[in-house]
């Protein structure tokens, strides 16, 4: 049995006070862990792109004022 199948048996065992305890400690590490990767992909230049074709699109006058 794989590890994710033995958490998978023992998340199925948690009462409903306990799923969402586990629901809400899970979306908080998601959370992190994207914010964690977001930084790590911009600080890496990954992003560049994006700022670049929005500054290429507002310079073409596609934007317009928020």
């Amino acid at each position: 049995m794989s590890d994710v199948e033995q958490i998978e048996q023992q998340i199925e065992r948690l009462d409903d006070q306990g799923f969402a305890r586990l629901r809400q400690w899970f979306i908080e590490y998601d959370h992190a862990r994207w914010d964690r990767q977001i930084e790590a992909d911009s600080a890496a230049g990954k992003l560049d792109f994006l700022a670049d074709e929005a500054i290429a699109e507002h310079r073409a006058w596609k934007t317009r004022p928020l």
